[in-house]
């Protein structure tokens, strides 16, 4: 693997971070709105990930720091799409309000609001330890580079 790989890789994770981060504020702005009918209320969601492997990656990237020896691990984060969760949502008895149906039952969503804030906890965490590994490989490359020096 390669030195400036390690930057490809860190900026996919980053990438695919700050989606996960977007779809749980959204998820958290989402959390208490009503819905009149199930067909309407919102539905928690959540990114799918997948690995990216060496050959989907910018191959030219031969350098002094090429140790590529064909290991086949993953080079990268790729977001495949985001999803609905099927999670059962929430019907409650509120005949006083005003989007109740002709039953009186509104409709709220499936988001869990625990779970929502360990991973916005947790996507921050990733993020900030993606810009720690890439604060690390530039400094190691300034240190090979004034080798020569």
């Amino acid at each position: 693997m390669s030195l400036m790989s390690v930057f490809d890789i860190s900026g996919s994770a980053m990438s695919a971070q700050t989606v996960r981060l977007n779809t749980t504020a959204s998820n958290m702005a989402n959390a208490n709105s009503a819905a009149a009918s199930p067909d309407q209320v919102y539905r928690s969601r959540q990114p799918i990930f997948a690995t990216i492997q060496a050959e989907m990656l910018n191959s030219n990237n031969a350098d002094a720091f090429n140790f590529d020896g064909g290991d086949g691990v993953g080079r990268g984060v790729q977001i495949l799409g985001i999803v609905e969760s099927d999670a059962p949502f929430q019907q409650r008895y509120e005949p006083e309000h005003p989007m109740a149906d002709q039953e009186g039952y509104v409709y709220y969503p499936n988001v869990n609001i625990v779970e929502e804030m360990t991973n916005m906890i947790s996507s921050s965490r990733s993020f900030q330890m993606n810009v720690d590994v890439m604060n690390a490989a530039r400094t190691m490359m300034q240190r090979v580079m004034s080798l020569g020096q």
